[in-house]
C-alpha cells in the first residue's frame, strides 16, 4: 500500500453538562471548588484518496438515552453526510469498548473491527459484570463485538499496530486496559487521536486522572508517554468541548472540524 497524507474529521455527535467532581477522579484533593462542566462525544474518521478508516461509533440511541446524553447528530446521518461509504466496509479502530465508542458497530456490518486484545479479552471475561466497570459498557454491543469475532472480521493486536501506511494504533492502557490511541500523517503534522486517554486538554496538561479508571498508574503512565511523542503536532481529546474550535470548520452546520 502507498502513503498519501490523511485528513482527519472530527465530528461531534453528542453532549452533555455536568460537574468537575464528576469526571476528575477524586476531584476533593485539589482542594478546588466545583463547578460546571461540558463533556462533548465525538467519532473521528481518516480518509485520504486511497482508503477510509473510521475511529470509534459513538453512542448508540438506546446507550445515550440511558443516560441522558443529548444526540446533536445521528451518527448514520453524519457518516453519510460526510461521504462515508458504509458498505464498502471500511475498517473500523475501537479505542475501547464503552458505549460511546462501539455503540453504532452494526451501521458497519462488512467492517474489520481493529482493537487491542487486552481490550476484547477484558469485556468477554469475568470482571465485565463487575458493577463500577460495567456501567460503562452496553450488553447488546459487547455481544456484537463477540458475533463479529465469530465472523472473523475482529483483528486483535497486542502494544501497537500499523494499521496502514501513517496510521498507527498504540495501546496505552489506563482509561480501561486495552485504551488505544491512533497516530495519523497529515500534510498538517502528526495528528493524535487520543480517544478516552486523554479525555480534557486540562486532564492531560495536570495530570489529572479521570473518573472512570482501570487502572491509575496505567493512566499516569499513558499521559507520560504521550507527552513523550514529540512527532506529535495536534492532540484530538476524547471529549474535551474546545475540540473543534481548535481546528477548521468541516460542515455538518458546525458540528464537524478537519485536520490536513
Amino acid at each position: 500500500m502507498s502513503h498519501a497524507k490523511y485528513q482527519v474529521t472530527i465530528v461531534k455527535y453528542g453532549t452533555r453538562q455536568t460537574v468537575r467532581s464528576d469526571v476528575y477522579l477524586n476531584y476533593h484533593l485539589y482542594g478546588e471548588p466545583d463547578g460546571p462542566i461540558g463533556m462533548d462525544y465525538f467519532f473521528w474518521i481518516v480518509r485520504n484518496a486511497e482508503r477510509t478508516i473510521i475511529v470509534d461509533t459513538g453512542f448508540s440511541a438506546a446507550g445515550g438515552a440511558r443516560r441522558g446524553r443529548t444526540t446533536l447528530i445521528e451518527p448514520a446521518a453524519a457518516f453519510d453526510a460526510l461521504g462515508v461509504d458504509r458498505a464498502a466496509g471500511p475498517p473500523v479502530v475501537v479505542t475501547h469498548a464503552h458505549y460511546d465508542h462501539i455503540g453504532n458497530l452494526d451501521l458497519f456490518p462488512a467492517s474489520p473491527v481493529i482493537l487491542a486484545a487486552a481490550e476484547y479479552d477484558f469485556w468477554t471475561g469475568p470482571y465485565a459484570n463487575r458493577m463500577l466497570l460495567h456501567h460503562s459498557v452496553e450488553d447488546e454491543e459487547l455481544a456484537y463485538l463477540r458475533q463479529a469475532e465469530r465472523e472473523g472480521r475482529v483483528r486483535t493486536f497486542a502494544g501497537s499496530l500499523d494499521l496502514a501506511p501513517g496510521v498507527r494504533v498504540l495501546q496505552v492502557g489506563g482509561h480501561t486496559p486495552g485504551q488505544s490511541v491512533v497516530l495519523v500523517d497529515t500534510d498538517a503534522g502528526t495528528v493524535l487521536l487520543a480517544s478516552d486517554s486523554v479525555h480534557y486538554y486540562e486532564e492531560l496538561e495536570r495530570s489529572m486522572p479521570f473518573t472512570q479508571v482501570a487502572s491509575l498508574v496505567d493512566m499516569y503512565a499513558a499521559f507520560e508517554r504521550i507527552r513523550a511523542m514529540r512527532e506529535v503536532r495536534h492532540l484530538v481529546p476524547g471529549h474535551d468541548p474546545d475540540t473543534l474550535g481548535r481546528f477548521a470548520p468541516a460542515g455538518l452546520n458546525g458540528l464537524a472540524a478537519t485536520i490536513g
